[in-house]
């Protein structure tokens, strides 16, 4: 069971890393202010978190069999 938490922690905090990166990376080469991309960012990140904790769990434990 431990094991399947920490696949799953890897695995949406990766892609909502990911999710937040593709964000600044947008709004910095648009004509927002630091503040405004990564406030942004932050907002992605934390929002993609929430979204996917209760999808990836399930998934991850459908995968491993626990």
């Amino acid at each position: 069971m431990k094991r399947v938490g920490l696949v799953s922690a890897l695995i949406y905090t990766s892609v909502s890393l990911l999710l937040s990166g593709i964000f600044l990376g947008v709004t910095v080469a648009g004509e927002y202010t630091w503040v405004a991309s990564a406030g942004g960012a932050a907002w992605v990140f934390g929002l993609s978190m929430i979204v996917l904790m209760p999808v990836v769990i399930p998934a991850v434990k459908r995968r491993l069999g626990a």
